[in-house]
């Protein structure tokens, strides 16, 4: 059950996010397998980076309540308003978790820029992890640091479907799925059968 600083958040949030979504529509899309709940377009949440690996600003006007109190480590639908998504940072050690948000993430209050400048910021890659073989599970194509809950992006509704993991019961991600720390080739011997030039397995696209 909702406490009452959460009733009036939903409250408030509904107002505002509903009349934000119709009158842009077309930068909403169902979650799946539910019935009218809605999420904003990878599209869109890619246009709240200023460049690769920057902090999405906010896209919502300011509720008055900690921001924890939606963005916790699963997220939650809000009836009328969407599915607000987890937060990445909750496992985040030495940073506060999500207790110091607004140090990194700001309200957007102006299409203006802030200062002139020259700075043009690489978009954001969307790539995936590369593979040792077939069979391999892929590696982390993007820095751990502040993003420790995995499953805040590749499990749930807010999730990208491209990037929607198959086995979200499967807890500790990093016991599979190592990050890319070194550019020279890691290179072994296993596995050379499955990516023979007489294996009938290709590599992933």
């Amino acid at each position: 059950m909702c406490s009452p600083d959460r009733t009036s958040l939903i409250g408030l949030a509904t107002l505002a996010i509903t009349s934000f979504g119709i009158a842009c529509g077309g930068r909403w899309v169902e979650v799946p397998g539910t019935e009218g709940t809605l999420k904003s377009a990878a599209a869109v949440r890619a246009e709240r980076r200023l460049y690769d690996g920057a902090p999405p600003v906010i896209p919502h006007t300011d509720f008055g309540a900690d921001c924890s109190a939606c963005h916790d480590s699963r997220g939650i639908s809000l009836e009328g308003v969407g599915y607000a998504p987890a937060s990445p940072h909750d496992a985040t050690s030495s940073s506060s978790g999500t207790v110091r948000c607004r140090q990194c993430h700001v309200f957007r209050t102006t299409a203006d820029l802030f200062v002139a400048s020259e700075f043009v910021g690489l978009k954001q890659n969307l790539r995936v992890g590369g593979r040792l073989n077939p069979i391999s599970p892929p590696t982390i194509p993007h820095q751990i640091f502040m993003r420790e809950n995995c499953l805040a992006c590749h499990s749930g509704p807010a999730a990208r479907e491209e990037i929607r993991t198959a086995h979200p019961d499967r807890v500790r991600c990093r016991q599979c799925h190592l990050a890319v720390t070194i550019r020279s080739e890691f290179k072994s011997e296993l596995g050379a059968g499955l990516t023979g030039s007489d294996s009938t397995q290709t590599e992933p696209d």
